[in-house]
């Protein structure tokens, strides 16, 4: 049991930005030793979903929906576990305090990912047509050009979501984010088969009435007429359907980088092509070179062989 103040002055209605900062932050300034550190969580990670809404407001479904799209931008498990478990402590907190009357730390359900056992998923050439068909008969209407287009170029999925017209050049055929990951710009170089795909965006949206101007988002929601939030829900749906629910929308980046490999590209090439600031991030591929290695080995024994034989 614990004991719960009960402010005179909460507010029925006070939103994620005023408890965090008006009451939580204060606190844990003087409390914890890193304080700040949660400042700059909470600023990164929870106030753009949460902070203008409601404590009351806050349900399954929207933690749910915030907790996969951080699996779509790559976070390790780990990592969005932690969120997980800062965004409650915050909302156990308020409840303590008087700031809620529903105790949501509890009812909200939301399933924290498995770590320690997870490995890079590179998929096989069956399984890549097997999630191409699944994602061709799905009915959202980007999930398959969305999915082939992350599998030609090796992008982010976040990448792709704010991806605008203006910054694809089809005759040079770069496509160039503004600010990547890494916190600068980048290019991402389309072969002919992806700059197709994305060609093929552009002729559907003509289709659906949706903007290719070049203040346009690549990937506009029909319905709600700006980007995509999200694929995370269509693409379940077909993971599921093909029995391919270990894999996630952030291997088609591994399994680009795992086909340049396998296709003699050096690690330097391909530390580029995925935009990594230093080649020590591309390094988790190197493994993937072993047996190519051992292939150069007899180059040498070629080479030599002839003295002596």
């Amino acid at each position: 049991m614990f004991w719960r103040k009960k402010p005179e002055d909460a507010a029925i209605a006070v939103t994620m930005d005023d408890f965090f900062f008006q009451q939580y932050l204060p606190n844990t300034l003087v409390t914890k030793k890193r304080g700040s550190e949660d400042r700059l969580t909470y600023s990164k990670h929870i106030a753009g979903p949460f902070g203008k809404l409601c404590l009351n407001d806050i349900t399954s479904r929207k933690v749910n929906d915030w907790r996969n799209k951080q699996i779509e931008k790559g976070l390790k498990n780990s990592t969005i576990n932690k969120h997980i478990d800062f965004l409650m402590n915050i909302i156990k907190l308020a409840y303590v305090w008087g700031y809620l009357e529903d105790q949501l730390h509890v009812k909200i359900d939301v399933r924290k990912l498995p770590i320690g056992n997870y490995t890079q998923k590179f998929l096989s050439d069956t399984e890549i047509r097997r999630l191409l068909t699944g994602c061709k008969q799905s009915p959202h209407p980007y999930l398959y050009l969305a999915i082939k287009a992350l599998l030609l170029t090796g992008a982010r999925v976040g990448e792709l979501r704010n991806a605008r017209w203006s910054d694809i050049d089809a005759q040079k055929r770069i496509w160039t984010v503004p600010v990547s990951k890494s916190g600068r710009s980048r290019e991402i170089f389309l072969s002919t088969e992806s700059l197709d795909t994305l060609m093929e965006v552009r002729r559907k949206s003509i289709r659906l009435g949706t903007s290719d101007l070049p203040e346009g988002y690549v990937f506009t929601n029909p319905r709600t007429r700006t980007k995509y939030d999200s694929f995370y829900a269509a693409w379940y749906k077909v993971v599921r359907a093909e029995g391919l629910e270990d894999v996630r929308i952030h291997d088609l980046r591994h399994t680009y980088a795992s086909i340049l490999i396998n296709n003699e590209v050096s690690i330097y090439e391909v530390q580029r092509l995925l935009g990594h600031s230093n080649v020590t991030m591309t390094q988790r591929y190197a493994h993937l070179l072993r047996g190519k290695l051992h292939e150069k080995t007899e180059l040498v024994s070629k080479a030599i062989e002839a003295p002596w034989s």
